[in-house]
């Protein structure tokens, strides 16, 4: 036994090695590879995809699988767990070719930078046959490892373990029934909201200071993690000990990067308080999506735009937005959590953003419905957002191209921002009733709620479920009822209603 299992531990530590070289590419693809070099990193990446993708498929690894399977009396707690997961990889990635494999690899680490360059020249025919392939490739996916019900659900599980068309149609049309009256109540009863100060100039370096604040602030250990600039913001982790976040700086829309960095930093306090007991096995970070989705917009919304938050550092983001002297703490307040209908999903504020999500849900469902064609895709995203938004883009590059999702194969991904609004909500009802969490703030002592988070959520990794961790934290099962009472009594206050 104990031979197997060290080479059964070898073999994920050359894994998680080789899998970390390849975030280090992405990496490099994503923040400052030159463009004559991406072919190349393209290439790096089918070649290391395929390497991890034999690692796990080999017939030694399965034989070992078997053998500790044999001896699952004598394996601790943990590594029954971890056997569990890789045994649910292996049985999805062991169904796909590995020819196919490669290539896909290689298609969505080209494909990435290929959609950052569409998106700059608004020019959705440079990347639609990319696109295109990248869906296809998905949907064979499908086939190869089958499906129960919809075929969309074997890519949703991916992201969220259990996750259905049929359980998020009902939690989407939940979220429908109260966000659009509500909208429609505040546009026609709500006290207004003044908002001018979010277009002020202020240059890419004052932004920059104050996004390094913000992270540390929030407890991101600089020693242990970085911030670079990409295109569209995203967390990367090759361990515990490193793991870095982007944001991208725009001159006149400032507190994009202030909120992007808040939801980056959310993600990389999750990662960098994985157990270190999980350390080296396939059981640290992130338990799910949706999970780690929580973490982001629960310091990004709940945390970020409340008036407690800022009230001990808002003389700082003064000194950093000269502009910004004259604005009252409460007009601010108020200007941060406006609520109207907008082009640009990250900069969506918490009432409408859920719309956002509901238009790339249904896009994706329908794709793999076949109902509709790539060609199509501009035209029914401006429909769609005309449904939900009451607003047409005018451009792909705030359109259909605004996100760097679907570049990177991750299809079924989007949900998951809905679901971790509605999960932080669940958690911050329990939390609220254990800290004072408007004293904690405004004493900007952060740290105690890093610790309650750490020890409550961070620490497991992926050895609890979502519904593990939710009902582990809260005593309870899902239930999207308390976001939908923390929107209603948010912004029934600030509007007056």
């Amino acid at each position: 036994m104990a031979n197997f299992k060290q080479r059964f531990r070898e073999i994920i530590k050359e894994k998680k090695l080789v899998d970390s070289t390849l975030s280090l590419v992405h990496w490099d693809l994503e923040t400052g590879a030159p463009k004559g070099g991406q072919d190349l990193l393209s290439e790096i990446v089918g070649y290391l995809s395929l390497k991890s993708y034999n690692l796990y498929n080999s017939e030694e690894f399965k034989t070992l699988l078997e053998e500790m399977k044999k001896s699952e009396s004598e394996l601790t707690e943990l590594e029954k767990i971890e056997l569990r997961e890789i045994q649910r990889d292996l049985e999805h990635l062991s169904k796909i070719p590995a020819d196919e494999y490669k290539e896909y690899s290689e298609l969505t680490a080209k494909s990435q930078s290929i959609w950052a360059e569409a998106k700059g020249k608004n020019d959705f025919n440079m990347f639609k046959d990319y696109l295109e392939k990248i869906f296809d490739f998905n949907k064979k996916f499908i086939k190869y490892r089958g499906f129960s019900g919809h075929p969309y659900n074997t890519l949703l599980d991916d992201y969220e373990r259990g996750m259905t068309v049929e359980k998020l149609d009902k939690f989407f049309k939940k979220l429908r029934e109260v966000i659009v009256p509500l909208l429609k109540d505040i546009k026609e009863r709500g006290k207004p909201v003044t908002d001018a100060f979010v277009t002020m100039e202020q240059p890419e370096w004052e932004q920059k200071k104050l996004s390094n604040f913000l992270a540390e602030y929030l407890g991101f250990d600089m020693e242990r993690g970085i911030i670079a600039v990409s295109e569209h913001p995203f967390t990367l982790d090759l361990d515990k000990n490193d793991v870095r976040i982007t944001t991208k700086f725009i001159s006149d829309r400032p507190f994009s990067s202030i909120f992007s960095t808040l939801h980056e930093t959310g993600h990389a306090l999750y990662e960098q308080g994985s157990g270190d007991h999980l350390k080296d096995t396939v059981l640290s970070g992130g338990t799910s999506m949706g999970i780690h989705e929580s973490q982001s917009r629960f310091y990004e919304n709940i945390l970020g735009r409340s008036l407690e938050f800022w009230e001990p550092i808002y003389t700082k983001l003064k000194s950093y937005y000269g502009d910004m002297e004259d604005v009252e703490l409460d007009e601010f307040y108020r200007g941060i959590n406006k609520a109207e209908n907008s082009l640009i999903r990250i900069e969506a504020d918490e009432l409408t953003y859920c719309l956002h999500i509901m238009v790339r849900y249904e896009i994706e469902k329908a794709i793999f419905e076949g109902k509709i064609d790539i060609d199509d895709l501009p035209a029914v995203w401006n429909e769609k957002m005309k449904e939900y938004l009451d607003i047409i883009p005018e451009s792909d590059s705030n359109g259909v191209l605004q996100d760097v999702h679907w570049s990177c194969g991750l299809i079924g991904y989007f949900p998951s921002y809905a679901l971790g609004n509605a999960y932080a909500a669940q958690i911050y009802d329990t939390m609220r009733e254990e800290l004072d969490i408007p004293e904690i703030l405004r004493k900007g002592d952060l740290f105690l709620i890093k610790k309650w988070l750490e020890e409550k959520i961070y620490k497991f990794g992926k050895s609890k479920t979502p519904g593990e961790i939710l009902l582990s934290v809260t005593g309870k099962d899902f239930d999207c009822n308390y976001y939908i009472n923390y929107l209603k009594e948010k912004y029934s206050k600030i509007y007056e209603l």
